[in-house]
């Protein structure tokens, strides 16, 4: 691992060999993204109820409102689509973004300060970087993103198209990393930063395919880490998360007849948004899943377990 830069420079070869990769990769992002939009309406069910709920949006762009993973500033949308923040400095973080605590989980329930909590919901990844730009910036990715847009007058809202939304991001990458294969400066030989503590205290933002993750370190003047803040996608999408689950459960589940589809469903509602539970926590075989009906007394009066 090398701090601000990358082990070795990229050779002729293997670029040569990645930008030979391209045209099939494209194609099997198309036919799928293709297989993906028809099959549409075989889950009305699923877009009706899969996180389908007005919240706010947050993703970065760069200086013209475009798609961005790497640089740029926070934009924040409503479910109309109107921008609430253009863009702040990511450095500024803790002026725009609580962190709530509930006692039923470890994982922290990040919300847009101005909002309140837990009014200030908000999510971010695939459908909220597609919700909150101007443009894409590559020609095929444009395209399938208008039409992605036109699903809705407002923000698209339904955490079901999270895979629609991921489908036109690889296309939009595959787009970008041809352009960067074709730039001359790929080949630049230098490539690595010695790294030394020159800060005591640094704030990094990038969007990960799941979505925005915020790290935010203090060290001493030896370079020891004195304080650390990490705010995860799937911190970002928490409440969203426990929000989309009670949808889900609400439509799917049945309290006289509990059956190991309506798992399928709750499941696949949280699926939607990939967290980083379903790499983190690795299953021998089925993915463990419990689910519990309580009555308004609190007593356990059904329960199924996998």
């Amino acid at each position: 691992m090398v701090p601000g830069g990358v082990a070795a420079p990229l050779t002729t070869e293997a670029r040569d060999k990645i930008l030979a990769a391209i045209p099939e990769a494209m194609a099997t992002a198309v036919r799928t993204l293709e297989w993906f939009k028809s099959s549409l309406e075989g889950f009305t069910d699923e877009i009706r109820t899969f996180g389908n709920f007005p919240t706010l949006f947050m993703g970065l762009v760069d200086q013209e409102g475009g798609l961005e993973h790497y640089d740029g500033v926070l934009r924040v949308t409503d479910a109309s689509g109107r921008v609430l923040e253009d863009g702040f400095d990511p450095r500024r973080y803790a002026e725009y973004i609580g962190e709530a605590v509930e006692k039923f989980s470890y994982l922290k329930s990040p919300y847009y300060k101005p909002a309140g909590y837990p009014e200030g919901i908000y999510r971010v990844g695939p459908l909220a970087r597609l919700n909150v730009v101007d443009q894409c910036g590559t020609p095929r990715a444009a395209q399938e993103w208008a039409e992605f847009r036109a699903l809705s007058r407002g923000a698209v809202l339904s955490s079901f198209y999270y895979h629609y939304a991921r489908l036109i991001e690889i296309v939009h990458a595959i787009e970008v990393i041809e352009r960067l294969l074709n730039d001359p400066g790929i080949m630049d030989k230098r490539v690595r930063a010695m790294a030394a503590p020159n800060n005591a205290e640094g704030i990094g933002v990038s969007e990960a395919p799941r979505g925005t993750i915020i790290h935010h370190y203090r060290i001493d003047e030896h370079g020891l880490c004195t304080g650390a803040n990490l705010i995860i996608a799937t911190g970002h999408n928490n409440l969203a998360m426990n929000r989309s689950v009670l949808q889900a459960a609400k439509h799917f589940v049945d309290g006289n007849n509990l059956r190991e589809g309506m798992l399928n469903r709750v499941e696949a509602v949280i699926r939607a948004y990939d967290p980083c539970l379903s790499c983190s926590t690795h299953a021998d075989g089925h993915l463990a899943l419990q689910i519990q009906l309580v009555d308004s007394s609190g007593a356990v009066v059904d329960e199924l377990k996998r």
